[in-house]
């Protein structure tokens, strides 16, 4: 059976920053089961009535889950939610436009996968043979920190001040709080009580404050939520799961150092050796 726990996840570079501002369909995760299906079995069949089914319904509700039943005694039925980010309207066509882009980019990373899970920044798909509806999963899926700011108490106050809101059990499945230019986001999926969501949320918060101390901006993806803060106007420049762009130049170029110093090291003894072995040669030819 599949389990988001067993799931190959990609993250990759956001350039566009915040929730606010980057595009509903930027890339966030994707993760596949490694357990593949046969082309053209009824699984697949049941697959892609799924993920039309997520397109479709999305016109109309910005959350829904499905259960597919085999057809056949011996086939396994398949389960799959689909969700936007709470400020996207079904009215507006921004949900459904961002799941068609999540079910098009999931079929592409998940293609004969018997369950898959991707999640764009306006908007989450998952399925699964093996159900999880209603199921609460705190899996760590994508944390992901700034630079660091230091122990700025105005920035560590700000920041407190929204994930403080972002914590509290009133502000329902999506919430945002804001404190001067920092803004958070958090939510929860659908298929979840109030309580279950509020319990996963809180271990998103907690380890936003404990792995992102001092970060400019931090990002934690659970399995079943999110919880995110980043000053307006910023842009996240995260590479995956704790490190910055800019850090990671610095690395580059020490790396490239390194490298550069061996080869000329190995250079110089190549030199070395070659002219020792030509002086011995003369000593013998002396002799």
């Amino acid at each position: 059976m599949f389990s988001t726990k067993t799931i190959i996840f990609i993250a990759v570079v956001s350039l566009l920053g915040t929730f606010s501002f980057a595009a509903v369909d930027t890339f966030v995760y994707g993760g596949c089961s490694q357990l593949k299906y046969f082309p053209g079995s009824p699984y697949e069949s049941n697959v892609n009535s799924l993920l039309t089914s997520f397109v479709s319904s999305a016109s109309l509700y910005t959350y829904s889950n499905f259960t597919v039943d085999g057809i056949s005694g011996g086939d396994s039925p398949v389960y799959g939610l689909y969700q936007c980010r709470g400020d996207l309207s079904s009215g507006s066509g921004d949900c459904a436009r961002c799941v068609a882009r999540a079910v098009s980019r999931l079929g592409s990373l998940c293609a004969g996968a018997y369950g898959g899970a991707l999640q764009l920044e306006g908007c989450f798909v998952k399925y699964d043979n093996s159900t999880f509806l209603g199921v609460e999963d705190k899996t760590v899926v994508v944390r992901r920190c700034g630079s660091p700011v230091g122990y700025n108490s105005d920035e560590l106050t700000r920041r407190d001040s929204v994930v403080g809101y972002l914590a509290a059990s009133s502000g329902g499945s999506y919430r945002v709080g804001v404190s001067g230019e920092l803004q958070g986001v958090a939510q929860c999926t659908g298929d979840l009580s109030a309580s279950e969501c509020q319990d996963c949320l809180m271990e998103a918060i907690g380890r936003l404050k404990s792995d992102c101390v001092t970060a400019a901006w931090g990002d934690v993806y659970l399995a079943k939520c999110y919880a995110r803060y980043l000053e307006r106007g910023g842009h996240s420049r995260s590479n995956g799961y704790g490190g910055n762009r800019d850090n990671n130049d610095d690395e580059i170029q020490k790396t490239l150092a390194i490298i550069v110093g061996l080869i000329a090291g190995v250079t110089l003894l190549v030199v070395l050796l070659s002219f020792m072995a030509k002086s011995c040669e003369r000593v013998k030819g002396g002799k």
